[in-house]
């Protein structure tokens, strides 16, 4: 028996998320008295440094065809490598393609699925997971009876420490029809930029605040100073001064970043569904009645155009 954890990768290395996933399973196959594996579809580099975050072993499928996430084929690779490792518990990064994936692992195993996993399980009266429901308004806690459990956990929630250790690489080839491929990924278009909004550990959004798209340069700047992620509110993606895949928010992208910074954003309800997982809000508005005040850790009330200038100089001196 062991813990697999489902490892994503992008241009061949593995995700922050997915790192942190392999830590979290790590310390559940510790918490269940077993190994950690951890399995990789598709080409990628470096898998032994797996092992600096929990990993006893990796499997790799280096098929050609699982380069790009076509849900089927992942699914049924997926299911085969729980079996071969009698995994009871499999764990991924909560992602658009892992909330697809995992349902239909779930569904040929009969495993039961929590998803939004935000704490290690709780053992000492069966199998109990703390999840964030409501986007993110409350908490329940879920028992899963089933003997295959599939966990799918939230970015920033399990601190962990990278060692030197490196894991054993062992080849996986899971049998796979064409009918596993008769979804063709044709093109990916990439967001522009050199941050993936989900993956971002800061996250640099601007508002209606700012006027106009002219003056999104201050924006930009402060998150090239920060090594952040630019984002935007719904209106302004609706405005067309930023891309819709910057829209962050219930209907957007929903992050879950370190530091959220929200200049001249109001802070409507379907906003704060997106941002209200960061571990850290920081809200610049120059109305102090703005209703993201009432979420933000810190805040600050005046012109954007004043103030994150400021923000910038005093980044640089950094």
């Amino acid at each position: 028996m062991s813990v697999l954890i489902f490892v994503e990768t992008t241009e061949g290395k593995a995700k922050p998320s997915s790192l942190e996933a392999v830590a979290y399973g790590a310390k559940v196959a510790e918490m269940l008295g077993t190994s950690a594996v951890a399995l990789v579809l598709g080409e990628a580099q470096e898998l032994e440094k797996l092992g600096n975050y929990g990993a006893s072993k990796v499997l790799h499928a280096a098929d050609s065809r699982l380069n790009v996430g076509v849900i089927q084929a992942y699914a049924n690779a997926i299911s085969q490598a729980v079996e071969k490792e009698n995994a009871n518990v499999l764990i991924l990064a909560k992602s658009s393609l892992a909330d697809t994936v995992a349902a239909r692992v779930a569904g040929k195993l009969k495993a039961g699925l929590a998803s939004n996993v935000v704490e290690l399980p709780d053992l000492s009266d069966g199998f109990v997971v703390k999840r964030s429901i409501y986007t993110g308004k409350a908490f329940a806690k879920t028992a899963i009876n089933s003997e295959k459990k599939i966990l799918a956990i939230k970015k920033n929630i399990y601190p962990f420490t990278p060692t030197d250790a490196q894991a054993s690489v062992e080849t996986f080839t899971p049998t796979l029809s064409d009918a596993d491929f008769s979804v063709r990924v044709i093109n990916t278009e990439k967001a522009s930029g050199t941050l993936s909004l989900p993956e971002a550990d800061i996250v640099v959004s601007g508002g209606r605040g700012l006027k106009g798209p002219e003056n999104w340069g201050i924006i930009e700047e402060l998150a090239q100073v920060l090594g952040a992620a630019t984002g935007c509110s719904k209106p302004v993606s609706d405005l067309h001064w930023r891309p819709h895949h910057e829209h962050v928010g219930q209907t957007g992208v929903k992050v879950s970043p370190n530091l959220y910074i929200a200049v001249g954003i109001s802070g409507a309800i379907q906003h704060l569904a997106g941002v209200n997982s960061s571990k850290c809000i920081v809200v610049i508005n120059s109305d102090p009645e703005a209703p993201f005040f009432q979420a933000a850790d810190y805040g600050i009330v005046g012109d954007a155009f004043q103030v994150v200038p400021k923000l910038i100089a005093a980044a640089k001196q950094q």
